[in-house]
């Protein structure tokens, strides 16, 4: 994340990007199972699933749910803020013989990444939900630049208060505010000991 904003927000982004480095250090992601989510299998390969078509992956992690989508057929861009989990996602995309093209960058601006779309599917676990709030219309706004009519977000997020802040997490509410010209399609609860939910939004046949 940039040095752009008030200091308060720099210092919010800055704190943001130093805990996620950590975790990649440590080796102990909790989002990053190395098992692809039973819900975006779902997607891809359950009844009434879409045409593989284009895809991004919002904070890829180390690479695990890109290399399952690149193997069902998807044409797969992936970004993440860590560079370790970004090189770790690139051995595992290589090792696999998967056609992923993986970035560092911030995915609230992704005009600086370098994926300018159109994708038919865009899939975040558990990134949006740790973005601070003053960057969450820009993640918005680039995804909706970026969606094919019609495209899917498969999103999973931890509700408010599953951690000890007064900011992270994620409501249905909140998804129907910044997300102009998208539909929400679906909220199912997680099976997290905190709150989580799974969300399905879907891009407008015509956007404007």
């Amino acid at each position: 994340m940039s040095e752009h904003g008030t200091a308060a927000e720099v210092e919010q982004e800055a704190f943001v990007r130093g805990v996620l480095e950590g975790f990649y250090r440590d080796g102990e992601p909790p989002w990053d199972s190395g098992v692809t989510p039973p819900e975006l299998v779902a997607l891809v390969e359950g009844s009434g699933s879409p045409a593989p078509g284009r895809a991004l992956e919002l904070g890829c992690g180390t690479g695990t749910n890109a290399v399952y989508l690149a193997r069902h057929g998807w044409r797969v861009a992936a970004v993440d803020l860590v560079e370790l989990a970004v090189r770790q996602a690139r051995e595992k995309a290589e090792a696999a013989g998967a056609d992923v093209t993986v970035l560092c960058g911030d995915v609230t601006r992704l005009d600086e990444v370098g994926v300018p779309g159109p994708y038919d599917l865009f899939f975040d676990l558990s990134c949006y939900c740790g973005i601070p709030p003053h960057r969450r219309d820009a993640y918005a706004a680039g995804l909706t630049r970026r969606a094919a009519p019609g495209a899917r977000l498969l999103m999973f997020g931890y509700g408010p208060g599953a951690f000890d802040d007064s900011w992270s997490g994620v409501t249905a509410d909140e998804l129907r505010t910044r997300f102009t010209g998208w539909r929400l399609a679906d909220v199912t609860p997680g099976t997290n000991p905190v709150p989580t939910f799974w969300f399905t939004l879907v891009r407008d046949s015509a956007p404007a």
